[in-house]
């Protein structure tokens, strides 16, 4: 009999596709939540993508979001000084901030070797998330092209994707990753893959959105721990609109340590269910690219994370 909820089947989700995005955003969460993370997929058969901060920790300085709506709520929810320890959170404030790519760059490098394809998620993962939005073409410029070099210096060739830090974005991003020939990119949230709307025309560089709700943007919602985090990420998995293909985010520094048990529960439901645990150019060298519908990138609210983050808006027709 197949177990009740899970959508009429004992395999609900055989066949499906699903994109795991690593998020790596600070110099602890390389050191000792990649690794602990690549050996759980790799023992598992699962694939992913890790995308590093590749300059500077500045951590610390992301305290100056305590007056964004929703922000301390989260930071209460989810605990952050636990996950991301004291040290880290004074980085960039009352500590120099570490130079990631300098000091675990051999991290980076032996995640690659291993087989898991590797992209770039930011320079500065603090100065981009908080200052994006609102920058003109040449700081994003600047930022991007900093991102670029730095990662290119740690693993001797250019990144092929992006996700941006923080699913913060411009168009002045949008148009450098056409600019510098990405393959793809993960800067947004929620709906189908589309390729973005720039004021010369429809990008040839698609965006896979992620889809599915983070476990720190759960947490502390309606009763959901640590114990039950993994169901509750794997029945939104079966209720989404398209089971097919679907893009989860996680971070290093939250399922790559304490909440690694329960990262490691989720995989093996969504195993059982029948799913593929992919890298992101999997879902992109899957996609028929001329068919893709145009859309802008707006900016728009995610439940349980504060601020307005870069979402799919409208479709447009394509120039």
């Amino acid at each position: 009999m197949p177990e009740s909820g899970d959508g009429g089947g004992a395999r609900p989700l055989e066949g499906a596709l699903i994109g795991l995005k690593v998020d790596v955003d600070t110099l602890r969460g390389t050191r000792e939540g990649v690794p602990r993370l690549a050996a759980a997929l790799a023992h598992r058969g699962a694939d992913a993508t890790f995308y590093f901060s590749v300059g500077p920790d500045h951590t610390g300085r992301a305290i100056r979001r305590v007056f964004r709506k929703g922000f301390a709520e989260k930071v209460a929810r989810t605990s952050v000084l636990e996950h991301y320890g004291l040290k880290t959170l004074l980085y960039g404030v009352l500590l120099p901030g570490p130079d990631i790519g300098a000091k675990a760059g051999d991290v980076m490098r032996e995640v690659h070797a291993r087989g898991f394809e590797v992209g770039l998620h930011t320079f500065d993962h603090v100065r981009w998330q908080d200052g994006v939005a609102t920058a003109d073409g040449a700081w994003t410029r600047r930022e991007f092209e900093r991102g670029i070099e730095a990662f290119r210096k740690v693993f001797g060739f250019a990144p092929s994707s992006h996700a941006a830090a923080g699913w913060q974005m411009n168009d002045h991003g949008l148009e450098l990753e056409r600019e510098y020939g990405l393959t793809y990119a993960s800067d947004t949230r929620g709906g189908a893959p589309f390729r973005p709307q720039l004021a010369a025309g429809a990008s040839p560089c698609p965006q896979l959105p992620t889809t599915l709700p983070t476990f720190d943007e759960l947490l502390g919602v309606d009763g959901i721990d640590a114990a039950n985090i993994a169901e509750a990420v794997y029945r939104r998995s079966l209720a989404a609109e398209d089971r097919s293909r679907q893009v989860f985010t996680l971070h290093a520094e939250l399922e790559g340590q304490r909440l690694l048990p329960a990262f490691e529960a989720l995989v093996d439901r969504w195993l059982a269910a029948g799913a593929r645990l992919v890298r992101m150019a999997s879902l992109a060298d899957a996609l028929d690219r001329a068919a893709l519908p145009v859309r802008r990138v707006g900016r728009g609210t995610v439940p349980g994370r504060s601020g307005l983050l870069a979402v799919t808006a409208d479709a447009v027709r394509s120039a």
